[in-house]
């Protein structure tokens, strides 16, 4: 057990670490070979490889539960755990949040909720859902001709920000560099897990939905609060919707192409419920412009409950 917890956090440094460096090469690269600043800031409005990369592998050696963690448990770490409390310590305000926007993350999780319903994520619906992604960039670049400021978000916003300056066949050899990282460390990170579930003898839906998926996304509260605390609301609110597209329609567009996601009833009837209602519930205070403490704790509140149920249900 020791020793295969030891090699699950090799593995989560390595994914981790490398998952930066492959945002930083891939925007050197389409930087490289022409792509505007702009057009980087819509296309990967919420590009996450870490979770990405663990959920292809995952998906590839059929430990569905895990699969599953980088889609809906991830979301919820970002979206409740991390705006939460990005909330609690600095209530947020922000001037103009076109509701257009909050709201196209609401259908994101509403269309992986109708194509879950059946008890599968399909390679047909991984094909939608990386449609209807390829569609929301479309509508936002439209948006954006109506004089409406997209950026990325957190990985991806950092870079942009820090211009790195690679050349293109640096950024090209970086980029692969990294994924092959990726790769080995999500390699690492499964077959240890599929050790300590056993010695634990928890499901890999729990395992993945609650501790994988927290280790693997915690990073994102080092995105909202400091932007909060910087006085950047703007860029906290473009991490929670760009993390709601990224993992309900590109992410799980891509895991199901390399094998189709079954949806077990625990999932459709507890975990996808409670999200959705986070994400309606944070999409209500975007459209009021307003993000206070007590709303906050309530998300908060909903995460640990969201975190709990797995083992509280496995002990009844």
């Amino acid at each position: 057990m020791v020793y295969s917890i030891l090699i699950l956090f090799i593995g989560l440094l390595l994914v981790v670490y490398f998952s930066e460096k492959l945002v930083e090469s891939t925007v050197g690269t389409s930087m490289g070979f022409g792509i505007s600043a702009f057009l980087i800031s819509v296309i990967f409005i919420g590009f996450d490889p870490e979770n990405l990369g663990l959920g292809a592998v995952a998906s590839y050696h059929d430990v569905t539960g895990i699969a599953i963690g980088t889609i809906i448990g991830s979301a919820m770490v970002a979206i409740a755990l991390a705006l939460g409390i990005t909330a609690i310590i600095v209530p947020l305000k922000f001037d103009e949040v076109p509701a257009q926007i909050p709201i196209v993350q609401v259908g994101a999780v509403i269309l992986f909720g109708i194509l879950s319903f059946d008890g599968m994520v399909s390679r047909i619906d991984g094909a939608l859902l990386l449609a209807a992604y390829g569609g929301i960039v479309w509508y936002l670049i439209d948006l954006s001709k109506r004089g409406l400021d997209i950026r990325a978000a957190g990985e991806v916003a950092e870079e942009l920000e820090e211009g790195r300056g690679f050349s293109r066949w640096q950024a090209l050899a970086l980029l692969v560099v990294s994924l092959v990282a990726i790769l080995i460390g999500s390699e690492m990170i499964i077959s240890s897990s599929k050790e300590i579930m056993a010695g634990l003898g928890i499901s890999d839906t729990v395992f993945g939905i609650t501790i994988l998926a927290l280790l693997v996304s915690i990073e994102e509260l080092a995105r909202e609060l400091p932007a909060a605390l910087k006085g950047r609301p703007d860029i906290t609110v473009g991490n929670v919707v760009g993390s709601v597209l990224a993992f309900f329609l590109f992410n799980t567009g891509i895991i199901a192409l390399v094998n189709p996601i079954p949806i077990s009833a625990e999932v459709f009837n507890f975990y996808l419920p409670i999200s959705l209602a986070a994400v309606l519930f944070i999409t209500s205070l975007m459209i009021r412009k307003s993000i206070p403490r007590w709303a906050g704790a309530l998300l908060v509140l909903t995460y640990i409950g969201f975190f709990s149920w797995g083992f509280w249900d496995m002990i009844l």
